[in-house]
């Protein structure tokens, strides 16, 4: 057999592959489309479509629309990321140049907290809130990103320090020479050559911020201030005569802002990824 044949039936297989693993996507699509009673039909897309179903999804809450929600869901995003990558950068800037007694113990523990499961912290976590008064406010998302110790923290963390380590050391001493602090030197060297890592960083942090439907379950409560995820909960509850149709609708709205961070965003994504492995 030939290679100009080998390659035709790998590509075709991997096109049948591919377009095994998109069929949910295109069922979710024509679903999306399709009334109640045509949602168990064998045809992926509907004979007839309901576009009505987005229009009907998005005020399907009394009082309320999908704006709101996605406002919501947007400024606590912006908060999240904005804390994230100040907190982030600054730790990682003082593990990667700064020397202090015990660093390496203090990095140590900052490794075994990756092993550390998120579930674990769910019930304490949730007590220190209530206690402080932080339930039903955005709070408990922002404080701790601003210490550097929300969702994904200690891995933006470690991701930040393997690429501090490649910026030069000789930039540091050159700023020292002209009178620059440290602080000077993170934010005005650092920062600028970090922005692969940072735009990592703001990927990954948007995308699993987006996706936290228990950490926003557990502590908003209030209808006005729900998140997307929540809101898309809300439906199903609020439905006495379930609207799949509707409901579809929304989940498949609901993923089209990570789906265009990621799109425009992949090729920074994988010069970040790929990039913090370099030593200097």
């Amino acid at each position: 057999m030939s290679l100009k044949m080998k390659g035709g039936i790998r590509h075709v297989l991997l096109t049948l592959f591919s377009l095994a693993m998109v069929y949910p996507v295109f069922w979710w699509v024509g679903a999306s489309l399709k009334s109640n009673e045509e949602l168990s039909s064998a045809n992926l897309f509907p004979s007839k479509p309901l576009w009505s179903n987005f229009v009907d999804g998005w005020n399907a809450i009394p009082g309320y629309t999908f704006t709101d929600f996605y406002l919501n869901t947007f400024g606590l995003e912006l908060a999240v990321l904005i804390t994230t990558i100040f907190s982030c950068t600054l730790v990682a800037f003082g593990f990667a140049r700064l020397d202090f007694p015990l660093k390496n113990f203090w990095f140590a523990i900052l490794m075994l907290t990756l092993m550390l499961p998120a579930q674990v912290l769910i019930i304490p976590q949730y007590a220190m809130f209530h206690q402080f008064g932080w339930v039903n406010t955005y709070w408990p998302f922002i404080v701790p990103h601003l210490l550097a110790s929300g969702a994904g923290g200690t891995f933006f963390v470690f991701l930040l320090i393997q690429f501090i380590r490649g910026v030069p050391r000789e930039l540091d001493e050159s700023a020292k020479i002209d009178g620059c602090s440290w602080f000077g030197i993170y934010w005005r060297i650092v920062m600028p050559l970090t922005k692969p890592a940072i735009v990592t960083v703001s990927i990954f942090c948007f995308l699993w911020n987006w996706d936290d439907f228990l950490g926003h379950l557990l502590y908003i409560n209030s209808v006005e201030k729900y998140t997307v995820g929540l809101a898309l909960k809300m439906i199903n509850d609020a439905q006495s005569g379930m609207q799949w149709g509707q409901v579809l609708a929304m989940s498949l709205v609901s993923i089209v802002p990570a789906t265009i961070v990621f799109a425009f965003a992949q090729k920074q994504l994988v010069e970040g990824v790929a990039t913090t492995g370099i030593k200097g």
